[in-house]
């Protein structure tokens, strides 16, 4: 425990991550599909016949560059710095994993992301103040360089499903940069490339028709129809395409990771539903609804495609996002980087050393000799532990290694999940936990609890007066004299 513990009450500091990265995504993938979108469409106005159309479209176009400007630049920018600071502080061992093997991969991605804001900004003011090939070029640009922040950021977070046997090879070993292009091109590079770059275009064509609804179909019929057919064929690739990539994707994905989907699945005609099952199952029930909706709604009958239309189908594609974003996340358990370190930070090539030196030997943020202990007369009583500092390094432990997927009486709840064991059963719990053998039904997602037989029963100690709290103590009457 190098670190000291970033405590979020009820919600749990992962859920802070999910949040803000769910929010983050729908706009960053929506920065690289409608960077796309806004050059094509021009160019496809562009090349329409003077007339009131033409006029019409890139009219549209400037009024949704602006549009697009502020919610990338802006939301975009700002969700983006607080998925920093929400990693660093939930994950600091994994941050700064990722920092260290990619820093030329961080900074690449800085001068891309630079190259957006500047871009898109010229973009959006130059309209009809420059050369209209000029201005498109200046698209083009745009669209390139949010195409390369994806081109990276796709590299590190798939490491972190997985990093590839080369770069295991040297981790540890300080000579982790020297492997830097396998671990970017990892397994499961490209089939994510693929299936996020379908994402993104998805998401282009839903974010337009935000835009497009907003059009008077009354007094500006063409330009509705035509702008709302065309967005929402932006949808088509996305669909045809995902099925078959994210077959790929899996059979890229260890079996291990694969079994948690595999699992649910399999026992689905049971009535068995894992999470990762209602996962999956909700992904295409939103994505088939999509489709419904923008085809019967939008393409159908563009003219009366309204705006309460178009929020819905963004409700649904947040809906798609996320849980696509969960079971991405899902699928790293019991790691956060994969065969290389623990969800709890605790790094697989450790875990002996820590079971025998102890998990808090080595943390600057517990008592070595605590306040009081002396009083407590705890010299004096050799093999006796001090009830209060037990309790101190086993809510140590806990934070540490069942924090950053666990709360106490809120997202998943120890307190809960632990309701109705005595003290003996809970320990016999943290034990299997600590032994992680292959057969223990935990293994598939949640990390080994590491540490020695004083760390299991100060972390037991401790989750016991969660689960049990002793009774408080009763102050008998003041009985008063009777005249």
């Amino acid at each position: 425990m190098n670190y000291p513990f970033w405590d979020i009450p009820i919600l749990g500091s992962g859920w802070v991550i999910g949040i803000i990265a769910i929010f983050h995504v729908m706009i960053s993938q929506f920065a690289v599909g409608g960077g796309l979108y806004l050059p094509l469409a021009e160019r496809k106005a562009l090349r329409m016949p003077e007339g009131k159309l033409r006029t019409e479209w890139l009219a549209a176009l400037a009024g949704y560059s602006k549009f697009f400007l502020v919610l990338t630049g802006v939301f975009g920018t700002i969700s983006g710095v607080g998925i920093w600071f929400a990693i660093g502080l939930t994950h600091p061992e994994g941050t700064s994993t990722l920092i260290h093997n990619f820093v030329f991969g961080w900074a690449m991605e800085w001068v891309f992301f630079l190259v957006e804001l500047t871009t898109i900004a010229v973009y959006y003011t130059t309209w009809g103040k420059i050369d209209p090939k000029l201005h498109l070029k200046v698209g083009w640009v745009y669209a390139g360089a949010s195409a390369f922040t994806l081109i990276i950021i796709n590299g590190i977070l798939t490491f972190m499903l997985t990093p590839g046997d080369t770069w295991l090879a040297v981790a540890g070993t300080g000579h982790e940069a020297s492997k830097f292009w396998y671990a970017f091109f990892n397994p499961t590079y490209w089939p994510s490339l693929f299936l996020r770059t379908c994402v993104c275009c998805a998401l282009a064509g839903i974010w337009a028709l935000i835009t497009a609804s907003r059009i008077d179909g009354d007094k500006q019929p063409e330009l509705k129809t035509s702008l709302v057919k065309w967005s929402v064929k932006w949808l088509v690739p996305s669909f045809v395409a995902t099925p078959f990539i994210l077959i790929w994707y899996l059979w890229m994905v260890p079996a291990a990771q694969r079994a948690l989907l595999t699992l649910g699945i399999g026992t689905i005609g049971s009535g068995t539903f894992s999470v990762v099952t209602r996962i999956a199952l909700l992904i295409i029930i939103t994505s088939a609804t999509i489709v419904g909706v923008a085809y019967f709604l939008a393409y159908r009958n563009p003219r009366d495609f309204n705006l309460s239309h178009a929020i819905a189908l963004l409700l649904l594609a947040l809906m798609a996002t996320g849980a696509g974003e969960y079971s991405r996340e899902m699928l790293r358990k019991p790691y956060v980087i994969g065969r290389w370190m623990f969800s709890n930070g605790v790094r697989v090539p450790y875990v002996n050393r820590i079971n025998q030196e102890g998990y808090l030997a080595h943390s600057m943020w517990v008592w070595s000799n605590p306040p009081g202990a002396e009083d407590r007369l705890v010299s004096l009583t050799p093999g006796w532990v001090d009830p209060y500092y037990s309790y101190s390094r086993g809510e140590a432990i806990f934070r540490g290694e069942c924090g950053s997927c666990h709360t106490l009486n809120g997202y998943r709840p120890l307190a809960k999940l632990l309701a109705g064991r005595d003290q003996a059963n809970i320990r016999s719990f943290i034990t299997m936990l600590h032994d992680y053998k292959p057969d223990s039904p935990y293994r598939r997602f949640m990390p080994p609890m590491t540490g020695t037989k004083q760390d299991i029963d100060d972390l037991t100690n401790f989750l016991n007066v969660q689960v049990n709290p002793p009774a408080p103590a009763t102050q008998k009457p003041v009985q008063t004299a009777q005249k």
